[in-house]
Order: structure tokens, then C-alpha cells, then sequence
């Protein structure tokens, strides 16, 4: 049986123009610390991987220096549209929600879609009474709005660019929020080999109304099943067409690729090959991690079960 872990991530993407403070960097370091922390000690108590993910993602959602619930994006009308899915590895039940803007948290309502639902994916308005009938928190529509969030949306709007995420809060993000692909994840291999995936994401600033990235579809942006978990942040049409999620479990059940196999080769050759950017997390069912990415730096995080939260934004090496 592997070793009981958990790893996360909040975004992909381009180091900030701007010199940043210690201080600044400090915010999101602590943040991520203490979300992997919360996330071993679900796995501590006995709790499952899924139960671990979940969690994870709630608090990254609840956090609005990530782009995802709390500090989610603007479309092009000044709107939120949130999407989230959530994987069990040992069944391979998923579920996801899509273009939600009032649902707090969607990675409970992804969750709830999982237990409670015999469909996959829910959209709109749909997934929000089925919420709502789940007794989840629905919220106003400007709950997920922020200062940084709507400057983020005028310089793009000023450029005519549609920016991946987390591309823009460039004076106090380490990574530039004009260019940072924003989603959040998690992915957990539990005390008894059981594994779980997580994404959640408020999209892309300045999209189009209506538009679904990679996040909240199982097998691009989020998947797994008993041999490994994954999770992506990046450009999400290309990891849609690529199905880079799956990918990872298909390099290693099908081609025999070891777990930084797989991963390496989906980021750094197939994704970089159709010029998609971004990152992955992922954990095998023997405790292996991979973290790889493309670009400058991601906000990740990991943790095994009785050793100290090891978090970074930037390249080590």
C-alpha cells in the first residue's frame, strides 16, 4: 500500500513584472501550507482521499488570492461563471458543475452531483437548483467579485485580450495575474491506497459568457481512477483536446510510463506541442508525486502523513 499524501495547486503561469515584497509572497506560501495541512489531517484522522480533495478545494475556493470561488474572475459582460468537478479513483464516480454563479462553493456542489445525482455534469441554472435542493450555500453574484479581480478585467478589456486566470493581479501576485492560468486543485492517495481528484476554477478573465474549460470535465481537467489522480491548470482548450487528465493514466496503464513519465510528456511535449501552457499535479496509488509545468511558476503544495508541508511558486530549478 502507497504512502498517504496530499498535493495541491492554485494556478499556473508568468512570474510578475513587478518586484514583490517578501510579505506578498508570504500570503500565498502560508495559504498554501495551511490547505495541505488541512488536507493531511483528514488523511491523519482515517478520512478518504475524497474526503481530503474536497476539503482542499473548498478552502482554496474560499481563499480569494486563487481564482476560484472567492476571487473568481469576470467574463466580458462582468459576470462570474464557476465551474468545478470531482473524481473518486477507486470507483471512478465523478461529478461537475459548470457555469454556477451563486453557488459558493462548487466543489461541494461537484461533490453532491457524485453522491446524489445518476448524471456526471450539471450547468447553469440546473446545477443551482440541484444545489439548492442539496441544501448548499447558494450566495449573491457578487460574493466572488474583488478590487483586484474587476482591474484585472479592465486591463484586459483596455487590451482586447482574453486572459487565462489568474493572469492579472500583477503588482501583488508573485505570479502576473495578466498572464496566470487560475484554477485550483487537489489530488490525495488515502491510508488505504484510495485515490481522488479535484478542480475548480472561475475560468478565464474576459471570456465569452457560456464558455467551459478543461476544469469540470472529467478526463481533461480533472480524473482519476486507482492507479493515479490528476489535476490541471492551464490553457484548458488545449488540455480539452489533448484530454491531458487521462492522458496521464493512459501513458501509464497503456505504454507502461512511469507516474513523472506521463506527466512530463503531457506537459512538456503534448501540451507545449499545440502551445498550451500550464501545469499538473498528480499522485500514483503507491504515494508517487509528480508536479510538472511549463511555465515560470505554479502555486503548489505537498504532503505526506507525519512530515511538514513542502510549498513553492516558482521553478527549483
Amino acid at each position: 500500500m502507497g504512502k498517504a499524501g496530499i498535493a495541491i495547486h492554485g494556478g499556473a503561469g508568468a512570474i510578475a513584472r513587478a518586484s514583490l515584497s517578501m510579505e506578498q509572497e508570504q500570503r500565498y506560501l502560508q495559504a498554501l501550507t495551511g490547505i495541505v495541512a488541512s488536507g493531511q489531517a483528514i488523511l491523519a484522522a482515517g478520512g478518504s482521499a475524497l474526503d481530503a480533495v474536497t476539503e482542499a478545494v473548498r478552502l482554496l475556493e474560499e481563499s480569494p488570492l486563487f481564482n476560484a470561488g472567492k476571487g473568481s474572475v469576470f467574463t466580458c459582460r462582468g459576470t462570474h461563471e464557476l465551474d468545478a468537478c470531482i473524481m473518486d479513483g477507486h470507483t471512478q464516480d465523478a461529478g461537475a458543475v459548470a457555469g454556477v454563479a451563486h453557488i459558493r462553493n462548487p466543489v461541494l456542489a461537484a461533490r453532491k452531483v457524485l453522491e446524489n445525482s445518476p448524471h456526471v455534469l450539471l450547468s447553469g441554472d440546473g446545477a443551482e437548483q440541484f444545489a439548492r435542493e442539496q441544501g448548499l450555500e447558494l450566495v449573491a453574484a457578487d460574493f466572488f467579485s474583488t478590487d483586484e479581480r474587476w482591474q484585472q478585467l479592465q486591463r484586459a478589456q483596455a487590451t482586447q485580450q482574453t486572459l487565462l486566470d489568474h493572469d492579472g493581479a500583477a503588482q501583488s501576485a508573485p505570479l502576473d495575474a495578466d498572464r496566470k492560468l487560475g484554477t485550483v486543485g487537489a489530488v490525495a492517495c488515502d491510508s488505504n491506497g484510495h485515490l481522488a481528484a479535484a478542480t475548480s476554477t472561475g475560468g478565464m478573465t474576459n471570456k465569452q459568457p457560456g464558455r467551459v474549460g478543461d476544469s469540470p470535465l472529467p478526463g481533461a481537467g480533472c480524473f482519476s481512477n486507482r492507479r493515479v489522480a490528476v489535476s490541471c491548470t492551464g490553457t484548458g482548450e488545449v488540455f480539452i483536446r489533448t484530454l491531458a487528465a487521462y492522458d496521464v493514466a493512459a501513458l501509464m496503464e497503456y505504454s507502461g510510463y512511469t507516474l513523472r513519465q506521463a506527466c512530463a510528456h503531457v506537459i512538456h511535449d503534448k501540451i507545449a506541442s499545440l502551445d498550451g501552457s500550464g501545469g499538473l499535479i498528480a499522485i500514483d496509488a503507491d504515494g508517487n508525486m509528480a508536479l510538472p509545468f511549463n511555465t515560470e511558476g505554479m502555486y503548489r503544495g505537498y504532503g505526506y502523513l507525519g512530515e511538514s508541508p513542502v510549498v513553492a511558486i516558482y521553478r527549483t530549478r
